[in-house]
């Protein structure tokens, strides 16, 4: 759990409502059903529309990144890998052979195959640079889906504000009504600007770094594996491979 980000969201939304108190407001007029609505579900159908379903799917899964971060595991694969190049030092590429069965990590898995079969070192980083790039590409259009919606929110609160200022100008005849309704109104415009400051650009933004992260321990791993294809000593591996790990703790 990203303590970082819970406390993160908690003290944005604190500070506007403790803002709200002590400018003498009520808590009770930001909460607005119906400006919640308009915003949310707006601002939902535009980046719904503008993406693939694929990288919208996957956008709403990495959500949950920003509080619940992928472990990378940086030290645990830098050690595994120099053991690999260890025992491929003494026995050949093939006694890496069971342990493509054992590992779950896909990538590293498939740079183990690369391996076994025989590959140089430049036909498996050409083979797994592909994959990283396609896994890069992918991630990075999915984080956009949040940046998207901090673009959306706040245009989409301001039509709220405007829909909300029409029902008044229907209350005319009622003076006593015209102050609370027009606060009412522009509760549409604060949800889609501190949506969109508070939620929706940070969450592009920490999605982007973590991304970026998981490209770099890829990119370790490709280098680890070819350094082994190419018959390098296990401490030079070793030591290449630390270099890695200041990044991804």
């Amino acid at each position: 759990m990203d303590k970082l980000s819970i406390a993160g969201l908690l003290l944005g939304f604190g500070g506007i409502v403790a803002g709200q108190l002590l400018e003498g407001g009520s808590i009770a007029i930001l909460f607005q059903g119906a400006a919640f609505l308009i915003v949310f579900g707006g601002t939902l159908g535009a980046v719904m529309l503008q993406n693939p379903l694929k990288v919208f799917l996957t956008g709403m899964q990495m959500g949950r990144w920003v509080f619940v971060t992928p472990q990378l595991s940086a030290q645990k694969t830098v050690s595994q890998i120099t053991a690999w190049s260890g025992m491929v030092r003494k026995g050949g590429v093939l006694v890496l052979e069971p342990q493509i069965a054992i590992n779950r990590d896909p990538f590293l898995k498939k740079g183990l195959q690369l391996l076994v079969d025989g590959n140089s070192a430049a036909k498996i980083r050409e083979v797994l640079e592909v994959e990283i790039q396609s896994y890069e590409q992918l991630r990075w259009q999915s984080a956009r889906v949040w940046e998207s919606a901090a673009g959306y929110s706040p245009t989409i609160g301001i039509i709220g504000a405007v829909l909300g200022l029409v029902h008044v100008m229907q209350s005319l005849g009622e003076p006593s009504k015209l102050g609370e309704g027009i606060a009412v109104a522009f509760i549409s415009t604060i949800y889609g600007v501190g949506l969109a400051n508070l939620v929706f650009l940070p969450v592009a933004g920490k999605l982007k770094v973590l991304v970026a992260r998981q490209v770099m321990m890829r990119e370790m791993q490709v280098d680890g594996l070819t350094a082994i294809a190419g018959g390098e000593n296990p401490r030079f591996i070793e030591n290449k491979l630390q270099g890695y790990i200041p990044n991804l703790s």
